[in-house]
């Protein structure tokens, strides 16, 4: 039988990769969109969903279980990014931040446990962010927001184990998707005391992002995961030093890493 994946966030970027790679596996795939009816080319089926509206998420999750008859995986995808100087980001985008990469996620796997419980099976991947895993000067909301829901999964796994349910967590690197272009940045302001430092990296984390890697990669980590019957608690993918940046912090003392991440970010 196959499997039934439920992709959030799955109408473009590395969602879609991942929708497109388990289709052509022969997974049953669902993947979900706030505005579905906007794709126009999908090779497997959308379905509305906007993970800052619990009723929104219940109903999306609701919809596959009634046409599939079970869920086996479910991957929380769906994310935005946020950048600019902590004083100067608005707290409603902030809010919105976090409602989207942190609640949203809580959400759709409070609404997917049920099911999963019943069926005393069932696989959750959780797409976080190497830059979770550190405090990154400029995007400190969106390390925020993805290192919470590292641990959030950390913690959930050992509270679902013995029902039969493994959740894990993929922390990717940069990539080439267009997730910049749906990124909140807090305006450069003139006469800032973080104009010039908060401009400069801007730029450096756009020609990161265009340059980045190929989402396939992420779309093979997925498959193999789910291939495996007993998945690690964390899984990082992309760049050699990305994910060696990781390891740094670990070893190093603070100071030595917070003065080696201003020297890379020219501060």
């Amino acid at each position: 039988m196959s499997k039934v994946v439920l992709i959030t966030g799955g109408s473009s970027g590395i969602g879609k990769s991942i929708g497109e790679f388990l289709h052509h596996k022969g997974f049953v795939v669902y993947g979900t969109s706030r505005n579905p009816e906007r794709i126009l080319h999908s090779i497997f089926p959308l379905i509305a969903l906007d993970v800052r509206n619990a009723d929104s998420i219940h109903l999306a999750v609701a919809e596959v279980i009634a046409k599939s008859g079970r869920l086996d995986v479910v991957i929380n995808n769906a994310g935005v990014g946020i950048t600019g100087p902590l004083e100067e980001i608005p707290m409603n985008e902030i809010r919105n931040n976090f409602e989207t990469n942190f609640f949203g996620p809580i959400e759709v796997m409070k609404a997917v446990l049920p099911q999963m419980r019943a069926q005393k099976s069932g696989l959750i991947i959780n797409i976080t962010s190497i830059a979770g895993y550190m405090g990154l000067p400029y995007r400190s909301i969106y390390s925020a927001s993805k290192g919470a829901l590292e641990l959030i999964t950390e913690a959930l796994r050992m509270e679902v184990k013995s029902i039969g349910i493994q959740i894990t967590n993929i922390a990717p690197g940069d990539f080439a998707t267009n997730i910049a272009a749906g990124r909140y940045h807090a305006p450069v302001l003139k006469n800032s005391d973080y104009e010039l430092a908060y401009g400069n990296t801007l730029k450096a984390m756009d020609e990161h992002v265009d340059s980045g890697s190929n989402p396939n990669e992420m779309a093979e980590a997925v498959y193999s995961i789910i291939q495996n019957p007993n998945p690690k608690i964390h899984y990082k993918v992309g760049a050699f030093m990305q994910k060696f940046s990781i390891v740094l912090k670990r070893i190093l003392p603070d100071k030595v890493y917070e003065k080696m991440l201003m020297n890379h970010y020219k501060l």
